[in-house]
């Protein structure tokens, strides 16, 4: 287990430089073989040629390209100091761009906004989880029955139907119609009930989509283990068939939604645009959105590499909880 956790933390720790690399060269790079001016779009297209040339400076877009990719990943690490034209900006680390548009450092806008995200992320994984994963047992377990037909309909609503819709009609229904929601968003350093309040209707909107997807997984998965020979054996030998379900056949099933949690709730905590913008939350998903509106380059630099490492963080938690599950990943 041990030497599968440290393979596992240095292909984590390999695959971060390479996310470095690629972003920067996303942002960077790219642009730059395209022809188009970087420094503009850090101080944008009406700002003064010489406040254009200063950031150019600054950033040192004139170095070579080697040169530029280890400052900026140095500045991760250590921060980073932007000189040029006679001015001075200190980045603390970990530097993950500055906009020199509002004259900030990337890092605390994204932790400013990351708990809004991670509460949103975290709380409607937590119910997809139980109400995904729970309904894919039941259908697979009855199949052909009414649950088994009404829950899939009601999966393949959840999977057709965009956020943006059933967040505006829970919205006008429980805020507006009902008045049993309130829809500000009060900060959990504020108050806890205001907080959960004002979270309850972005969890189950976001939820009830993922919770959709989960629930068709489980229930082609489970569908299929319950075919197995080994599943056979352990009804032949006599065993409850709780005892069947939750230790034989609920393991083998956990290991495809255990892989689906880790892409999902890492690209959730880059920011889920659409359920944050819907009901108005102060989270990454709004940041990134109004950055790209006023094409405030470092933003949207910033969330893009933490998405990846949070997805990255993710994959690694899940690939841990491989081991627990099934003990055979522990050879592998």
């Amino acid at each position: 287990m041990l030497a599968y956790l440290i393979r596992r933390l240095f292909a984590a720790a390999v695959m971060l430089v390479v996310i470095v690399m690629v972003v920067f060269s996303i942002f960077f790079l790219v642009p730059k073989w395209a022809g188009v001016d970087i420094a503009s779009s850090f101080v944008g297209k009406q700002a003064d040629p010489a406040a254009v040339e200063a950031v150019r400076v600054k950033l040192g877009l004139g170095d070579p390209i080697y040169t530029q990719v280890w400052h900026f990943f140095k500045g991760i690490f250590v921060g980073r100091t932007y000189a040029g034209g006679g001015d001075v900006t200190q980045c603390a680390a970990p530097c993950f761009g500055y906009s020199f548009r509002n004259e900030q450092a990337v890092w605390p806008v994204l932790t400013d906004r990351l708990p809004v995200t991670l509460g949103l992320a975290l709380g409607a994984a937590i119910l997809w989880l139980i109400l995904g994963v729970a309904a894919g047992v039941l259908s697979a377990l009855k199949r052909g029955s009414l649950w088994d037909r009404g829950a899939m309909l009601v999966a393949l609503s959840g999977v057709s139907l965009p956020i943006y819709f059933t967040g505006m009609i829970a919205s006008a229904v429980f805020v507006f119609g009902l008045h049993w929601i309130k829809a500000d968003y009060v900060p959990l350093a504020d108050s806890f009930t205001g907080w959960f309040g004002a979270m309850i209707l972005p969890w189950i909107t976001l939820a009830f989509l993922y919770a959709a997807m989960y629930a068709r997984i489980t229930r082609a998965t489970m569908m299929e283990i319950l075919g197995e020979d080994y599943i056979r054996t352990a009804r032949a030998k006599g065993l409850k068939e709780q005892v069947v379900i939750s230790k034989h056949a609920m393991r083998s099933t956990m290991t495809p939604i255990l892989t689906m949690l880790g892409m999902d709730l890492g690209a959730l905590i880059g920011g889920a645009i659409l359920t944050e913008t819907t009901f108005s939350l102060p989270g990454l998903g709004q940041a990134v959105l109004n950055a790209i509106k006023t094409q405030d380059l470092p933003i949207i630099l910033g969330v893009t590499l933490i998405t990846s490492i949070a997805v990255l963080i993710a994959n690694l938690l899940v690939d841990i909880l491989y081991a627990v599950i099934d003990p055979r990943v522990r050879l592998s």
